[in-house]
């Protein structure tokens, strides 16, 4: 009896191998995770990115599913766009901006400068000239408001800490593709 009581003091404790084992698991784990952390940056830029991307897809399908216009305003100063009904022949940014119940105002109005997006700027924005990016009632992208006149294309070009990416849109199509630039 007492020879068992033994056993079971001397089974509450690691042995060495279980702690070895232990310990270079551990240092496994954080030679994959270390390297990772540091890729934070570039995981916000393209999730800046993403987000661009599906709000410029939106507002083609938008524009085909209402069978009106619809503009994005990139406002490369402030660092931000916002997507807008177009009614006639100008484009008002305040007066006319989506409706987003979670936006600013409940505008839909995006801002790059929330740390979110890890210090993501728009470099430029450029379609035919000018930092408005135009879907006509087919989702093709247009010159100006209220035309039919097709758009050139054009394409927005977006840094971050670590790395740059261009946001192209097809002319005619209005087909999106994106480009590392580093």
């Amino acid at each position: 009896m007492q020879s068992q009581q033994r056993r079971n003091q001397v089974r509450n404790a690691y042995t060495l191998i279980e702690v070895l084992v232990v310990v270079t698991i551990l240092g496994i784990a954080g030679a994959v995770v270390a390297p990772s952390l540091g890729q934070a940056g570039a995981l916000r830029i393209q999730a800046a990115v993403r987000m661009i991307v599906s709000d410029i897809t939106f507002a083609q399908m938008d524009a085909l599913g209402y069978q009106e216009q619809r503009a994005i305003v990139f406002d490369v100063d402030n660092n931000g766009y916002t997507l807008i009904q177009v009614n006639g022949t100008s484009i008002d940014v305040d007066a006319d901006a989506l409706y987003d119940p979670k936006g600013p105002g409940q505008r839909y109005r995006i801002s790059l400068n929330n740390e979110i997006y890890g210090g993501t700027v728009i470099e430029s924005a450029d379609f035919d000239g000018n930092t408005t990016l135009i879907y006509d009632e087919m989702g093709g992208p247009v010159s100006a408001p209220g035309t039919s006149t097709l758009s050139d294309g054009g394409s927005i070009v977006l840094a971050g800490p670590l790395s740059r990416f261009r946001i192209d849109i097809a002319a005619f199509t209005g087909r999106v593709t994106v480009t590392r630039l580093d």
